[in-house]
């Protein structure tokens, strides 16, 4: 009889199982992503090396060396991203713990009074008030048969994977803000410069009008235009001044240290550099952007938090284990006789949750594909900013070549007007007009080179700034799209 009960009951307990699990999703197919980047039909030439971790080292520069130490140690910006990290990585503590075995220790004592009109009467045992002393040991663990657990773990180390990523990328951003911000400064004091010899060229030919219209020489009206001509070359000069300011708030900002905390500032001559690009950049950059591995990293947690939401269809099986004490003696609680062991297993199965698993999976399912777009749209940024970049260079390369003719055609005319003048045969203010157009051509020529060096610079972050994955990705198909089976 007992033998067809217990056939009975395993038979009972099988068809639950059945009935619970005959509502489990298909076993999705892992994402497919781009392998590539997006960069077919850009004319840029190629055979250039990727920058390395301090690639602002190439500008030669110990200012600027310096302005990137003291931010790395003290800029919020990376502190937020290092605090994102280090809590990514304690998710994965916290994940791991959960995947292993529970040991809770306890201890109790406790006074109680018995009713009189209880189970036991207090007429019965002699007395009413009485105290209970226990302490355990309690075990329990969780079989993690269907990879719940273990897929929660991979989906927290991948997370933190994607947090360690994103402070390479908040750190890469931080740097190349400095550099660009840096070298705006020593744009602005090389045009000052430009500007103030220009405001003497203008004053020495307000000086000359207002000598010829003393002279009645000429007429009054070029007085007022001189006086215009040397307000509006003061004006540039307090332009330029007021954003070489603006641009030490910023590089403090961006420190995070005040102004006087700053290293002194020394004007110099902009740096000069060109660089190709690297050899097969549409394929290797996705390892060399971190916000790239980022995004990858982020798929890859989706699949297993969707691997985790679908093992939750599957029974959980967990073992406890007591090893206790109890006694209403506190002198009797440690004796051989008050030992209460106990041990027990459990079978666990959703059976009806009103579709909370059903929506948890759907909700996983909606993760992967937002990781996956959020994962084309960085490759499509990524390529957006290389092609960008080195489409400037190659516009301003062109450009600098022909002002580069025009400086040098200003400053002949300036030479010519200048041996004339020095003959007699020609009037001073020839030469000055032509020393001023000479001052034009070269701030032009200086503004070309500041954007050229501000492109090279967001080149140096669009190639991921010397970044290279330290974690080994899963292969992927070259496709966007995630499919079901």
């Amino acid at each position: 009889m007992r033998t067809w009960a217990a056939a009975a009951g395993v038979a009972t307990m099988c068809a639950g199982l059945c009935a619970g699990c005959a509502g489990l999703p298909p076993k999705q197919k892992p994402a497919a992503l781009a392998a590539v980047v997006p960069l077919e039909g850009l004319e840029a030439p190629a055979g250039g090396d990727w920058p390395a971790q301090d690639w602002w080292k190439r500008y030669q520069d110990p200012t600027l060396d310096r302005l990137i130490e003291l931010a790395v140690g003290s800029s919020p910006t990376l502190a937020t991203a290092h605090a994102r990290y280090d809590s990514a990585r304690q998710s994965v503590r916290i994940a791991g713990a959960a995947a292993g075995v529970r040991v809770d220790a306890s201890a109790d004592a406790e006074r109680q009074r018995l009713s009189d009109n209880g189970m036991f009467p207090p007429r019965l045992l002699g007395f009413n008030w009485f105290n209970q002393y226990d302490l355990g040991l309690q075990a329990s663990y969780t079989f993690d048969w269907w990879g719940k657990q273990r897929a929660a773990v991979e989906a927290a180390v991948d997370q933190a994977h994607a947090a360690q990523a994103d402070r390479s990328a908040a750190a890469l951003m931080l740097a190349s803000s400095i550099a660009d911000t840096y070298f705006g400064w020593q744009a602005d004091q090389a045009r000052i410069d430009l500007a103030s010899m220009r405001a003497r060229v203008v004053q020495d030919e307000g000086a000359i009008a207002a000598a010829r219209v003393k002279a009645d020489l000429d007429p009054a009206d070029d007085t007022n235009r001189s006086d215009l001509a040397l307000a509006s070359a003061r004006e540039q000069i307090a332009a330029l001044e007021g954003s070489a300011k603006l641009r030490i708030v910023a590089v403090a900002g961006l420190v995070g240290r005040s102004i006087a905390e700053l290293p002194a500032l020394q004007a110099k001559p902009l740096p000069a550099l060109s660089v190709n690009l690297p050899d097969e950049v549409k394929i290797d950059l996705i390892s060399r952007r971190p916000d790239i591995t980022a995004s990858r990293w982020r798929v890859e947690a989706a699949e297993e938090n969707l691997q985790s939401a679908r093992a939750e269809f599957f029974p959980d099986v967990t073992i406890n284990a007591l090893a206790g004490l109890s006694s209403i003696d506190v002198g009797k609680l440690l004796e051989y006789g008050s030992r209460v062991p106990q041990a027990s297993a459990a079978i666990h199965l959703p059976v009806f949750d009103a579709g909370r698993l059903k929506a948890r999976y759907g909700a996983s399912q909606a993760a992967i594909d937002s990781a996956v777009a959020s994962y084309q749209d960085t490759l499509v940024s990524a390529a957006r900013d290389v092609a960008t970049q080195a489409s400037t260079r190659a516009q301003l390369a062109a450009e600098r070549t022909q002002r580069t003719i025009q400086v040098e055609a200003a400053r002949q005319l300036r030479s010519s007007a200048a041996a004339r003048v020095r003959e007699g045969i020609a009037d001073p203010r020839s030469e000055l007009q032509a020393t001023e157009s000479w001052i034009e051509q070269r701030d032009a020529l200086l503004q070309i080179d500041a954007a050229a060096l501000s492109a090279d610079i967001a080149l140096q972050r669009a190639l991921g700034g010397g970044y290279q994955s330290p974690q080994q990705l899963g292969a992927y198909r070259p496709t966007a799209t995630t499919t079901t089976p």
